[in-house]
């Protein structure tokens, strides 16, 4: 399969999908955590696709691909951080925290795989 966008990449795919599930249990947090922990963790985990997509836009650049893919790690770094907050604070049971934490774990991974092995995703003069 040819890859057109960065939303063709099974990492975009599964990071989009977090954060879609985060969104929908974060829903049903009390409103006082809406302008700490429900925004941080909607935040992060939403950056982790809109950085993506900027490391697909610069990957003719190898130094700002893996500076954008950088970030992204980053911000899955911290989505998981809130999600060990929100499984502390009672907002998610343990086997929700589990899937989710999983989910952040493969999305390392790939971005690690990616970061490691930049080169066939860059743009080549031809």
């Amino acid at each position: 399969m040819r890859i057109n966008s960065a939303k063709d990449l099974d990492v975009y795919k599964k990071a989009y999908a977090l954060s879609m599930s985060i969104f929908h249990l974060s829903k049903e947090w009390p409103r006082d955590e809406k302008y700490s922990l429900t925004d941080q963790i909607r935040r992060s985990s939403r950056s982790i696709c809109a950085n993506l997509r900027e490391a697909w836009a610069k990957r003719r650049y190898e130094a700002h691909f893996i500076s954008k893919l950088s970030d992204c790690d980053g911000e899955n770094s911290e989505t998981d951080t809130w999600l060990d907050y929100a499984r502390d604070c009672g907002y998610l049971d343990v086997d929700k925290h589990a899937e989710l934490a999983n989910a952040v774990v493969e999305v390392g991974k790939m971005l690690g795989s990616m970061l490691n092995n930049s080169e066939p995703f860059l743009l080549t003069k031809t």
